[in-house]
């Protein structure tokens, strides 16, 4: 059972990114299986990071770094996951969001139910701008597309299979806009809000190619002049909590199924999400907030129960991963590593620094004690998450650390393809 939660980030309750956030079903899951504390993206942004992961072909290879770039027609021959498993003899169907809305993958399902759409609110925007806005809305949970979609989830658990199956449910929650019934923005009264760990000038010592991609004077400033910190924390915490319910459900359903004791689950975050930090909002960059993604496996007969891993791995490992888990031919071509050796044993050798790419030259690698980014123009920003674990000193330029720079770099990618052809109209989020 393969779960994508698009924009979730690390402030659910099994990553403890914001106390007090109520998750209970995630961190159930959790602690029935592995869970990953420093798994990251390929790419903060939903096309990207799906589309690699899916095919196993980093956007450094692909030159899929965006939302408005088609991945299939410059990955024609590309097997994805599910055709993989298609081919192996699974029975594979999907409902929800699994590859980025704009460019689905008609040829990885032979059953899809799509991403059914939700309500909003009689007049938008309400409390922000454009697709950049929250507000409760007027339904029942029954009425939301994530409730759609985990029942289609849960008709198929009911059902009884002969083969084995692969089936990807999708949640568009926490994306925006965040639009849930009234009762999830109950939960966080404004006046229990807690905002993100910020300081003056945090974008003083970044480059200015990592300030263009924070766009401070875009929805940060917006949100500080109009006083809607509080209010729009309030609308992605709600949000993660609806979501929360519905994976609640799902896996309910598993777990009372007679597929529990044989079915693997995998769930994950597309990429990361800023709420003001470094004086930026959304995905799109490359610092922790953007790149760190939920990552939970639980794999009966593998995986032990309440495991946590502390080793850099990266979406880009799902598919190989599986490949080993559920013993089907090896596949060439995968960029990822089989993470199997950390299900079995946490403490295992890991060499594998995570690297995550957005637009074209500009990468970041994180290891266990580092992340080191570098641009297109070759500006560079160095952060030790020992002692600066919020990335609030830029020690890149320090001499004392070129060793640790050097170790980073020769993880960098070897090649850098160019932009693949991108679409009007297709980028949006």
């Amino acid at each position: 059972m393969f779960i994508a939660v698009d924009d979730m980030n690390d402030w659910i309750e099994p990553f403890g990114g914001y106390k007090g956030i109520i998750t209970p079903n995630l961190d159930k899951l959790a602690k029935s299986g592995v869970r990953f504390e420093k798994a990251y993206c390929s790419a903060p942004a939903c096309n990207p990071s799906r589309a690699s992961l899916l095919t196993g072909v980093r956007p450094a290879t692909s030159g899929v770094y965006h939302n408005d770039q088609p991945w299939r027609p410059v990955l024609k021959d590309a097997v994805t996951l599910p055709q993989y498993f298609t081919a192996n003899g699974y029975k594979v169907e999907a409902a929800g969001k699994i590859y980025h809305n704009s460019y689905n993958d008609d040829a990885s399902w032979p059953i899809y139910h799509g991403v059914p759409k939700d309500p909003e609110p009689p007049s938008t925007p309400v409390n922000g701008r454009a697709n950049f806005d929250w507000s409760p809305v007027n339904v029942k949970d029954e009425d939301m597309g994530d409730y759609k979609t985990v029942s289609k989830g849960i008709e198929f658990l009911e059902k009884n299979h002969d083969k084995p199956f692969f089936l990807a449910i999708g949640f568009t929650r926490p994306h925006l806009p965040w639009y849930v019934p009234q009762k999830y923005f109950d939960l966080y009264p404004l006046d229990k809000i807690t905002l993100p760990s910020v300081i003056p000038n945090d974008l003083a010592d970044v480059p200015s190619a990592g300030v263009a991609i924070a766009k401070p004077d875009g929805d940060h400033k917006f949100i500080v002049e109009s006083g809607q910190w509080r209010k729009a924390v309030q609308g992605y915490l709600a949000s993660n909590t609806f979501a929360d319910g519905q994976i609640g459900r799902l896996v309910d359903t598993l777990n009372k199924s007679k597929y529990k004791d044989n079915t693997i689950i995998v769930l994950f975050g597309d990429h990361g999400w800023h709420l003001g930090e470094k004086e930026h909002w959304r995905k799109f960059a490359l610092w922790e907030e953007a790149t760190r993604v939920p990552f939970i496996v639980i794999a009966p007969g593998i995986t032990k129960a309440n495991t946590v891993v502390k080793r850099t791995v990266n979406l880009m490992d799902i598919y190989p991963t599986l490949i080993d888990l559920c013993q089907l031919p090896s596949k060439t071509g995968l960029e990822g590593n089989s993470i199997v050796p950390l299900l079995k044993n946490p403490l295992a050798i890991w060499n594998y620094p995570s690297v995550t790419t957005h637009g074209f030259g500009n990468h970041s690698v994180r290891n266990e004690r580092y992340r080191y980014i570098v641009y297109q123009d070759g500006t560079e920003e160095l952060y030790d998450h020992d002692t600066d674990p919020q990335e609030w000193k830029n020690i890149a330029n320090d001499p004392k650390y070129a060793s640790v720079k050097k170790e980073l770099i020769a993880f960098l990618p070897k090649v850098n393809a160019p932009n693949a052809p991108r679409l009007k109209g297709g980028g949006k989020e």
